[in-house]
């Protein structure tokens, strides 16, 4: 471990956890501080932590009072927080999975390839790239994108995690394995809680030699995913006084989205209750609590270990949750409480205690990542730096964003109007975000606003154009767009 205010340009390049020894710094790295901005001269390595999950109104720096994150308060205060962050969408109903590959690898949903549970060889990933460019490369946690990528990408690891979910005390996980095989007949159960197990790899892997060399670690947490099983401490911290119900609860949602029996839609009854969705929020904050004491612990580890003035941290989660909005459960819907996520960013030069309102995709994270480091973007084309914004300079964001699901859902938007397409059942919403940040006034069927759904709905298919997206936003045989909600519960229960 390098001690406190050694000099970080005289630090040895350290044997990875492969076991394949030292492998010489390309001279990019040489030059990254000089082709950086001074600002950020000094970034040498990049720490990413990622929440499952997570809802943007979950942090108390946000806004929340009634939930207790004093780790993500204490980065929000350090770095800057950006409040309109996207998910772009998914084609399957594990949104994560998605998810993720768009985010490590900068490229649009249509642009990744059949299967995003195993991304291919062709679709190049942002520690892959920062591998090749010298850093070492570290993960632990959660990798959804298949066992081959992740072999591609990482130098070492410890207690990772291959698939989408599963309980958070009997978790299956893997050591590095530097043959990249990962057998099942390998794994083993979590010795701890998931997110402690996964950031007390983390902190291992900081306090190690592996650390004195430029590096990327990936810190991927299950939590808040189902099942919300948090320790005892901290749901008791809620159970007793549940948080309250959100501003846009909904005992049942009004008219079928094209999604309403998948399994996370049925972790509940229909219709909700109050009752029902606060104990499910007390779960919820309780998981997001005990992973915020963890993210705690690795802030420190940086912190003690005197990495923090060549260090970007960067966290976000994959995508948001509904946990009881507009009388929904999942994250299979295209409301801002699922397609939208945390980000906050905090390093050396990064504006401290700032909010950047401009809209960016989760996408966008690489091509910001390697603008920050001096490095080519080129190799993700559709991922938009949003570094200027880390460097104090104007920065207005992405001119729209486009969310979709599956063939079902289809949303645009333009600066404080956006529209959701239901192609299936015909039927259209348009919210005005400026003044109904939570999508309760549906104003689509308002007159006034008719050209203004007709202009949306048009950019919206030249929007599907740019990305590939071939599902059309019409269907010639609409079914109904009543659900049967009393059905739904029947066969729920059994029935």
């Amino acid at each position: 471990m390098r001690p406190a205010g050694a000099d970080a340009d005289t630090a040895a390049p350290s044997p990875a956890a492969s076991g394949k020894g030292p492998r010489l710094l390309p001279l990019v790295l040489a030059a990254v501080c000089l082709a950086a901005s001074a600002v950020h001269a000094q970034i040498r390595n990049v720490v990413m932590i990622v929440a499952d999950d997570q809802r943007t109104d979950t942090i108390a720096a946000w806004g929340n009072e009634y939930i207790h994150t004093p780790a993500l308060d204490a980065l929000t205060a350090r770095g800057t927080s950006f409040t309109n962050a996207y998910c772009m969408g998914s084609m399957t109903p594990a949104v994560c999975a998605p998810s993720r590959a768009m985010f490590l690898s900068g490229r649009s949903l249509f642009n990744l390839g059949p299967n995003p549970y195993d991304t291919k060889a062709d679709v190049r990933l942002l520690p892959e790239i920062l591998r090749d460019h010298g850093l070492t490369t570290f993960a632990t946690g959660k990798w959804h994108n298949g066992k081959a990528s992740f072999a591609r990408a990482f130098d070492g690891g410890a207690s990772i995690f291959f698939g989408g979910m599963g309980s958070h005390t009997d978790l299956l996980v893997h050591e590095f394995d530097p043959d990249g095989q990962y057998n099942n007949d390998a794994r083993r159960k979590l010795g701890e809680f998931s997110s402690a197990e996964f950031a007390s790899a983390a902190v291992g892997f900081l306090e190690s030699e592996q650390a004195e060399a430029p590096f990327f670690l990936y810190l991927s947490f299950t939590a808040p995913h189902d099942p919300r099983t948090p320790p005892a401490s901290d749901l008791a911290r809620y159970q007793d006084d549940p948080p309250p119900l959100p501003a846009n609860f909904m005992p049942l949602h009004a008219f079928d989205n094209g999604e309403m029996t998948i399994r996370d839609e049925a972790l509940a009854a229909w219709p909700r209750t109050e009752v029902d969705v606060q104990r499910h929020l007390a779960d919820y904050y309780g998981m997001i609590t005990h992973m915020d004491r963890q993210i705690g612990r690795v802030v420190e580890a940086i912190d003690a270990a005197g990495l923090s003035d060549e260090t970007l941290i960067v966290f976000f989660a994959d995508h948001g949750l509904a946990v009881g909005s507009h009388g929904l459960l999942g994250k299979q819907n295209l409301y801002e409480h699922s397609t939208k996520a945390p980000l906050i960013v905090a390093g050396p030069g990064v504006p401290r205690g700032t909010s950047a309102p401009a809209p960016v995709y989760l996408t966008d994270i690489p091509a910001t990542v390697c603008d920050l480091l001096g490095l080519d973007t080129s190799w993700c084309p559709e991922s938009e730096s949003f570094a200027p914004a880390l460097r104090g300079e104007p920065f207005e964001g992405r001119p729209g964003i486009l969310t979709l699901y599956r063939d079902s859902q289809r949303a645009l938007r333009q600066g404080d109007w956006k529209v959701i397409r239901y192609p299936l059942i015909d039927q259209t919403q348009l919210f005005d975000l400026a003044n109904d940040p939570d999508e309760l006034h549906d104003l689509a069927g308002d007159p006034a606003h008719s050209h203004r759904v007709a202009r949306l709905l048009g950019e919206l298919g030249r929007w599907q154009e740019r990305i590939n997206d071939p599902h059309p936003l019409s269907n010639d045989s609409p079914r109904p767009r009543h659900f049967d909600h009393a059905e739904a519960e029947r066969k729920r229960r059994g029935g």
